[in-house]
C-alpha cells in the first residue's frame, strides 16, 4: 500500500476529501473523487466501484427519499400550501406574535408533509415572509423564521434524514418517526420563544390578519377557510395515520402520499395540470438526483472506511477521550454541529455515522434517541454559515444579502442549541412515546 503522505489510504481520503469542499467541488463528486483515489492507493477493489455504488442505492427503504420530495413539491406547486397557511392565518394570526406564530406552525405542519429543509423554505417561504413583513416583522427576521422552522421538517416526521439514518443504523424508521414527533413540536415551541424580540414595538398590523375572533364574520371566514384547506390539512393525518397504524409502512407512505397529492389536486382542488405535474416532476428530480448521487457516492466512501477499519481507529479515539460518557456526547454533537456548517446532512450521516454508532452501541445508548439528537444537530446546521442551505434558499427567493439573513438567524440558532441541550438531557423527550405505543 502507498504511504505518501505518512497516512493511510483512508486517512488521505478523507483530507482529500475535506480539500475538495475547500476548493467547492460538489460534494457527491467530492465523496466519489477521494474515495476512488483511497482505492487506487489500496491497491484493490478499484474494479467493484461499479457495484458498490448500485449496492448503494439498491435499498428498499431509500425509495422513500424521491416519493417525500415529489409529495412536497405537488403541495406546494398545487396551492395546497397556500390554503393552509389561509387558513392558520385566520385561525391564529390574532393571537400575540401574529403571523409569527403562524409562520412557526405552517412550517412544523409542514414538515409533516416535506421531510426536507430547502424544499419547504422554497415551498412556503414566500407567502409566510410576506405575512410577516406586512405584519411589523422585519423581512431578515421573517426569513430567518422561515429558515428555522422549515430546517425542523428534517425532525419532523415523515423526515427523509430520519429514512436515511434508519438505514444506516439498521433502526426501525416507524419508531425514528414516532420519537421524534415530541422533540420536533418542542424546538418549534422553542421558536415561539424568540418571538417577542423580533418585531419593534408599534410595528403590530394584527387588522390585516383576520377578523376579531368573537365576531360572526371570524367564525365565517374560519370555516370557510377550513372548507378549502381541508385535503391539505387531511395530508399529515393520511401519511402519519397509516404508518403508525400499520396500514402500511413509511416507504409505502412515500407513495400514497404522492398518489394523495395528485388526487387533491385533481379532483378536490381542480388545480392540477400537466403544466403543473412536469414542473413538480422535473423539481423532485432534480433534487431526488442530488441527494441519491451523494448516496452513491458514500457507498464507496463506506467501503474504504470499514476496508481501512477507520471505525475502530476513530470511535477507540473518540471513546478514550473521556471516561465520562456525557463529555463524549458533547464532543459528538460539537463535531455535528460544525460538520452542518460546511455540508449538507446526507453527507454528514454518511461521514460520520459508520464512526459513530459503535462509539453509541459501546456505551448503551439508545439509537432511536441519538437518532433524534444527530437530526436536531443536522437541522440546526442548515441554518447556519458558512453552508447553511436553507439560508442560500431564503436569499435566493427573497432577494436579500445572504449576510443579512444569517445575522437575524442568530436568535433562532441560540434558542436552537439551548432546544438541542434540553432534548440529550432529557432522552425521555425522544423515548416516551415509543415506549407507550410498543
Amino acid at each position: 500500500m502507498f504511504d505518501i503522505l505518512g497516512m493511510s489510504a483512508g486517512t488521505q481520503m478523507i483530507v482529500g476529501f475535506f480539500l475538495l469542499i475547500a476548493l467547492r467541488v460538489p460534494v457527491a463528486f467530492a465523496l466519489g473523487l477521494s474515495a476512488m483515489y483511497a482505492m487506487w492507493q489500496i491497491g484493490f477493489g478499484f474494479e467493484l466501484a461499479g457495484d458498490l455504488i448500485a449496492t448503494g442505492i439498491a435499498k428498499y427503504a431509500l425509495l422513500a427519499i424521491p416519493f417525500f420530495i415529489l409529495a412536497g413539491t405537488l403541495m406546494g406547486t398545487l396551492g395546497i400550501a397556500e390554503r393552509m397557511i389561509r387558513f392558520f392565518r385566520i385561525l391564529i394570526g390574532n393571537l400575540p406574535g401574529g403571523m409569527g406564530v403562524v409562520g412557526t406552525v405552517v412550517c412544523l405542519f409542514w414538515g409533516a408533509v416535506s421531510g426536507s429543509g430547502p424544499a419547504s423554505v422554497a415551498a412556503i417561504g414566500p407567502m409566510i415572509i410576506k405575512g410577516m413583513h406586512e405584519d411589523g416583522y422585519p423581512r431578515a427576521a421573517a426569513a430567518a423564521l422561515v429558515c428555522t422552522g422549515a430546517a425542523f421538517s428534517i425532525v419532523i416526521p415523515p423526515s427523509i434524514g430520519l429514512v436515511i439514518y434508519g438505514v444506516i443504523a439498521q433502526t426501525s424508521i416507524s419508531t425514528l418517526f414516532i420519537a421524534a414527533i415530541i422533540p420536533g413540536l418542542f424546538m418549534g415551541l422553542m421558536m415561539l420563544v424568540v418571538l417577542p424580540f423580533l418585531k419593534p414595538r408599534g410595528r403590530d398590523n394584527l387588522d390585516r390578519l383576520s377578523p376579531a375572533p368573537e365576531t360572526a364574520g371570524y367564525w365565517r371566514a374560519l370555516g370557510r377557510s377550513f372548507r378549502e384547506s381541508f385535503w391539505g390539512l387531511l395530508t399529515p393525518v393520511v401519511i402519519l395515520g397509516g404508518i403508525y397504524s400499520g396500514i402500511f409502512t413509511p416507504t409505502e407512505a412515500a407513495l400514497v402520499a404522492t398518489v394523495y397529492a395528485i388526487l387533491v389536486g385533481a379532483f378536490a382542488y381542480r388545480t392540477l395540470t400537466l403544466r403543473a405535474l412536469y414542473d413538480a416532476l422535473s423539481d423532485a428530480a432534480s433534487s431526488s438526483a442530488v441527494v441519491m448521487l451523494v448516496v452513491a457516492y458514500a457507498s464507496l466512501f463506506g467501503w474504504v472506511v470499514t476496508v481501512e477499519d477507520l471505525v475502530g481507529q476513530y470511535s477507540g479515539q473518540l471513546l478514550g477521550l473521556s471516561e465520562s460518557s456525557a463529555v463524549i456526547l458533547m464532543v459528538i454533537m460539537l463535531i455535528l454541529l460544525v460538520a452542518g456548517m460546511f455540508m449538507d446532512p446526507v453527507t454528514v450521516m454518511f461521514i460520520s455515522l459508520p464512526i459513530f454508532l459503535p462509539v453509541v452501541r459501546e456505551l448503551g445508548w439508545d439509537p432511536v434517541w441519538f437518532g433524534v439528537l444527530v437530526m436536531i444537530n443536522l437541522a440546526i446546521g442548515l441554518i447556519t454559515p458558512p453552508v447553511g442551505i436553507n439560508l442560500y434558499v431564503a436569499a435566493n427567493i427573497t432577494r436579500m444579502p445572504l449576510e443579512r439573513i444569517a445575522r437575524g438567524a442568530v436568535p433562532f440558532l441560540v434558542i436552537s442549541v439551548i432546544g438541542l441541550a434540553i432534548v440529550a438531557a432529557i432522552p425521555a423527550l425522544s423515548l416516551v412515546l415509543p415506549e407507550l405505543l410498543r
